[in-house]
């Protein structure tokens, strides 16, 4: 039985540890990331002893709570500019934490009736917004997966009788060398192999050409990707030259949109997906610019019957003939959490337009940082950004090693790229509380970690 008092209070505690943790990140007055050795942490928050004796009570919790928040990254602090995970806002926390007592499994309707209508409306809303209309959807733990899932339905409409007889093997996926590493992974997951990967000419910045393209000819394309924006840099392929060509031909066109697709609620960055409506299928992930936690990522298809074709399954225990509202035939996933009431309360308490307005505030924080780098002497940026990703170099600096000794003392935490061969260093403006003066600081701390002679 559920200890419904001990509940109440650990949930207390839970409640004003995580305030406090929040509260002090956004103030930034703690390090953005501390990353002590495991057995280090394992010692401070007693772990083995718990793991052999248990005995933990509201009492000790908070004691535990409080050590285990002191270590790791600071997702709500002005100084996380580092991976392109969102610094969630506190309705998608409270989805997780209804989720964590409820645990609605919602791919089968009859587990997550509630669960499961909030989903199918967060899709609907999706595929409005994508320019679907009359597609369909799933959300599944993450744009890996998504991917996955998406180019399992591409391959589906390539060769409908892969999941019986296996992957053929003049199959191929027409990808740029930029695209996320899940699209490999999946090419591989499916049977495909590495080689079956066609890497597609880019510009210099990783941004496919069209007008480069090669007429494919002894193997049979599953889909061909492109970025919107690509992970590295934050920059846009031309969706709709690429979409024509893939339509021309007719080639599944997948956009990987798990970072950017959220620029569509924004009225002065959608023109970024402009030819978006011409993909096949799309992925756009809520735990990066839609401030939910991970993990939420949409897989939506124009056509309505695209993700059914990409399953086959039997099982007597689970199917019954006729599934009416269950999604199960969708994903690859059978328990699901409640993913679609995390992004659901975003909106709920944010609407629609205070999500944009979040994106188009990062998106105008990131080229500030852009403007701010570069009247600084030594500082060299490739491009002018486009999302609230920035790609930089400082003098001829060893961009590792200057992103190493920032998170040392947890000043600031950024990640790099290379970029035509040359490793930059990587900002990503996730958070709202970063704003000029962090942006200086930052600028400040990299001169001033950076030896003299190295500076031009």
């Amino acid at each position: 039985m559920w200890d419904v008092e001990a509940f109440t209070k650990a949930a207390a505690v839970t409640v004003s540890e995580l305030a406090a943790y929040v509260e002090e990140s956004q103030r930034g007055e703690v390090p953005v990331v501390r990353q002590r050795p495991p057995a280090e942490i394992a010692e401070k928050l007693r772990l083995a002893e718990l793991i052999r004796e248990g005995g933990l009570s509201a009492e000790t919790y908070q004691d535990f709570l409080h050590a285990f928040l002191s270590e790791g990254t600071r997702l709500h602090h002005p100084a996380y500019l580092a991976h392109q995970v969102a610094s969630p806002d506190f309705p998608a926390a409270l989805a997780d934490f209804i989720h964590g007592a409820t645990n609605n499994p919602m791919a089968i309707y009859e587990m997550g009736a509630a669960a499961a209508t909030v989903e199918f409306e967060v899709i609907r809303w999706m595929l409005e917004k994508a320019g679907f209309p009359g597609g369909a959807g799933v959300l599944t733990h993450g744009g890996s997966l998504a991917n996955l899932t998406a180019l399992l339905a591409a391959r589906a409409h390539a060769a409908p009788d892969a999941w019986t007889d296996g992957t053929p093997a003049d199959l191929v996926i027409l990808a740029p060398p930029s695209a996320h590493y899940s699209v490999s992974r999946a090419a591989s997951i499916m049977g495909l192999g590495q080689k079956a990967v066609v890497e597609l000419p880019t510009d210099d910045l990783g941004r496919l050409t069209v007008e480069r393209f090669p007429e494919i000819s002894g193997k049979r394309p599953i889909a061909l990707v492109a970025s919107a924006c690509a992970t590295g840099t934050g920059l846009h392929d031309d969706l709709r030259a690429v979409g024509q060509w893939c339509r021309d031909r007719d080639i599944w066109f997948h956009v990987d949109g798990a970072h950017g697709a959220s620029a569509l609620l924004s009225p002065a960055h959608r023109h970024l997906l402009d030819g978006v409506g011409l993909a096949d299928s799309l992925i756009w992930d809520a735990h990066k610019m839609l401030r939910t936690s991970s993990l939420a990522a949409a897989v939506l298809v124009r056509r309505e019957g695209a993700l059914d074709a990409a399953f086959q399954q039997d099982a007597s225990y689970i199917f019954y003939g006729d599934q009416g509202f269950d999604l199960i035939g969708r994903t690859v996933e059978c328990t699901k959490a409640e993913l679609g009431l995390k992004i659901f309360l975003n909106l709920a308490w944010r609407g629609e337009r205070g999500l944009g307005d979040f994106v188009a505030g990062r998106y105008a924080a990131a080229h500030r940082f852009w403007e701010l780098a570069r009247r600084r002497p030594g500082f060299a940026l490739p491009y002018e950004p486009e999302s609230n990703i920035v790609c930089f170099r400082y003098g001829t600096a060893d961009p590792a090693g200057i992103r190493e000794r920032m998170m040392a003392d947890g000043t600031f935490y950024l990640t790099s790229t290379i970029l035509n061969g040359i490793r930059h260093l990587r900002v990503t403006v996730m958070n709202p509380a970063t704003d000029d003066t962090h942006l200086e600081h930052l600028l400040d701390e990299i001169t001033r970690l950076t030896p003299p002679d190295t500076r031009r």
